[in-house]
């Protein structure tokens, strides 16, 4: 053994060779230096280095060591990552986690030795420190969690050098033996940490020490107090499946199942709920939401932050959480960071959580402050609002001016952004508006020779979605569709075939030289009605006295259908029979469709349509139609005499034959 100890530091030579006044007690700064010298080279890349480790950690018989890196850091994004700038850098206490989920090592005081530690700049100095002047197992596990705590600050470059430092520290390898020798004598706070550093700095978890120290946590599983638990679970959810994590995995959630009515740190609770996972069973779901309900009141700022992803990452949507953080976020709207901003709203939708006051609270703010950011975080943020259904309308005309006045940064791919945005939401700017499509347009061009054919197809639709013609894209588009190159592969056949049928719909209806036809030609599908609308059969029946006074389920030209159809007189008086306005044509004939649409058609929170409903819309009056839009659910919540009453004031109402238009018509 002190043979490939030897061979090891002659390994760590040929990094201390760069400079003969670098010691153990070296600086932060000196290292740093020569970090960079070099080209990186993967310790555990190294074969010398990994049959050296080999032996120094066997991996367990039968099974095969893998050198790759754990990421066990499961916080280290969003709003952990806030909570983790905002903590103290110098405060190191045993038994707490800091709310990026790594470690803090308790201070003693009395003791130089955690002093010193607390100095540390880089992972290195705390492992030069316990080769100096470690004495016992807690000033190893100390070092060894300040060695990971500075490790994780580094950038990711960073940390690749620094992984191969550490990796290569003679104290690192001495540590390891430390550990195994002591596993099951260590106390259990330093057992839980050590793993977690351990899996954390990516030690590979087939190796004896790894699996040495799971089982040890087997054993004490019970002796572990509910920080502990918390530390482990975040642990655990970095490594991969095998007997032995998936066997502790099920002692511990039997474990935290009757420990909840006992835990009261709401992070801890979340840390819980986040490890735990979208697996854990539904029971065990609302247990923790209870004990989450419990404690509300003592509700942080960054507490409410997290619980978005803790929500979303358990995949459980908890209303009685969800409002009070989101009240919590309204009132701090300013203080919380703009990643954040795309987290909560990945976060609702990944929940189906609609909080109307909170997206409208988090544009404003984007709004108010959009100078200050660049453009590529309002159009993420945006298509984020996209997903979500949610239109921040001032936001979209602001933005639109910016890529009006700066359309560089529109490569393919945030082309392709903006026009799904814009296209979805069916929003128009109210100023500049063709400006702003001839921007789009001239950046659509430019990206033509190298844009792929599902990708072409994509932006058309778009451009048609919102009444506008890109002739020249158009026509690349029909050349293509003529070879028979559109329609594939197979997992988006379907969906490339619906949206070329509506590109080509939008190119006829939507051309300046379309007129309105004298006469439609219709059908009725079928004298049945769905369920869905039986209600509003009725309420029309009830209110004209007849259902020869309306038609329902009607096919029109172009593949569209409209659930019912009602004729009446030049002057909106009169509801005209159908029958008799069939047998004499008249071009006065006033004809109305109503289209009872789910709420998902329209904008979150509105009555304003979304692209698709909104294109159908145009082209029906491009038909000779006056379309009635209908949100089907808040009918079909409405009683028997409001519904009667309701679709009385939509037939005979003026409002309802003049409909302002959110569209760009071509008119090169």
């Amino acid at each position: 053994m002190n043979n490939k100890i030897s061979y090891l530091l002659n390994t760590v030579r040929c990094v201390h060779r760069y400079s003969s006044v670098l010691t153990h007690k070296s600086s932060a700064t000196t290292r740093k230096h020569i970090l960079w010298i070099g080209r990186y080279r993967d310790p555990l890349g190294n074969v010398n280095f990994r049959k050296l480790l080999l032996s120094i950690l066997p991996s367990l018989r039968g099974s095969s060591l893998r050198f790759v890196s754990q990421k066990a850091d499961v916080y280290s994004t969003g709003a952990e990552a806030l909570v983790s700038e905002k903590a103290s850098q110098s405060s190191l206490e045993v038994g707490k986690l800091d709310d990026s989920g790594s470690l803090k090592a308790k201070a003693d005081h009395s003791d130089p030795f955690f002093t010193s530690l607390r100095k540390c700049s880089c992972p290195c100095d705390a492992l030069d420190l316990a080769a100096e002047a470690a004495v016992s197992i807690k000033h190893y596990t100390n070092s060894l969690t300040m060695a990971w705590r500075l490790f994780k600050n580094l950038s990711e470059e960073q940390q690749r050098y620094e992984k191969q430092l550490i990796f290569e520290h003679p104290a690192f390898v001495k540590l390891c033996q430390q550990l195994l020798r002591d596993a099951r004598r260590m106390m259990r706070r330093d057992l839980v940490f050590s793993l977690h550093a351990l899996v954390s700095l990516g030690v590979p978890q087939n190796t004896l020490l790894v699996q040495t120290l799971v089982r040890v946590c087997q054993e004490k599983l019970n002796q572990l107090d509910n920080r502990c638990i918390s530390v482990l679970a975040t642990t655990l959810a970095g490594m991969d499946k095998d007997k032995n994590v998936g066997a502790l995995q099920a002692g511990l959630q039997l474990l935290v199942e009757q420990r909840i009515s006992s835990i009261r740190d709401i992070f801890i609770l979340q840390n819980l709920m986040k490890c735990l996972g979208k697996d854990a069973p539904v029971f065990l779901k609302k247990k923790l939401e209870m004990a989450v309900v419990r404690e509300i009141d003592g509700l942080t700022f960054l507490n409410a932050l997290r619980m978005f992803l803790v929500l979303a990452a358990m995949n459980y949507c908890s209303l009685p959480i969800l409002n009070p953080c989101s009240k919590k976020i309204q009132e701090n709207v300013h203080d919380v960071p703009f990643r954040q901003l795309i987290l909560i709203l990945e976060a609702c939708h990944t929940l189906q959580y609609r909080n109307v006051k909170l997206f409208s609270a988090l544009a404003d703010y984007v709004n108010s402050t959009a100078y200050l950011w660049d453009k590529r975080q309002i159009m993420l943020f945006l298509s984020a609002c996209e997903t979500l259904g949610f239109q921040p309308t001032e936001l979209l005309d602001i933005f639109a001016e910016k890529v009006t006045e700066d359309p560089d940064f529109l490569n393919l791919k945030n082309l392709l952004i903006v026009l799904r945005v814009y296209s979805r939401l069916n929003h128009v700017p109210r100023v500049q508006k063709h400006l702003f499509f001839e921007t789009l347009h001239s950046c659509l061009n430019k990206c033509l020779p190298q844009i792929s054919n599902t990708e072409l197809l994509k932006a058309v639709y778009s451009f048609s979605i919102l009444g506008y013609l890109p002739h020249r894209a158009l026509d690349e588009l029909l050349q293509k569709d003529s070879k028979d190159e559109l329609i594939q592969p197979d997992d988006l056949k379907e969906q490339n075939t619906v949206m070329l049928r509506c590109v080509k719909t939008c190119m006829e209806l939507d051309s300046p030289c379309f007129t309105k036809p004298a006469f439609v030609l219709t059908e009725n599908l079928s004298s049945l009605v769905s369920l869905n609308l039986r209600k509003a059969q009725e309420a029309l029946i009830e209110l004209l006295g007849d259902e020869n006074m309306f038609r329902q389920n009607v096919r029109l030209p172009y593949n569209y259908h409209i659930d019912f159809e009602i004729r009446m007189d030049s002057d909106r008086k009169k509801v005209l029979p159908i029958v008799a306005t069939d047998d004499h044509p008249d071009s006065r004939v006033q004809r109305l469709a109503f289209l009872f649409a789910p709420v998902s058609a329209f904008c979150l929170g509105t009555t304003h349509p979304q692209g698709r409903l909104a294109t159908k819309k145009r082209h029906l009056k491009k038909l000779g139609y006056h379309v009635i839009l209908i949100q089907n659910k808040k009918f079909q919540e409405m009683k028997n005499e409001d519904a009667i009453e309701f679709l009385k004031r939509k037939i005979y109402s003026e409002d309802t034959f003049s409909f302002p238009e959110a569209t760009v018509q071509d008119n090169n």
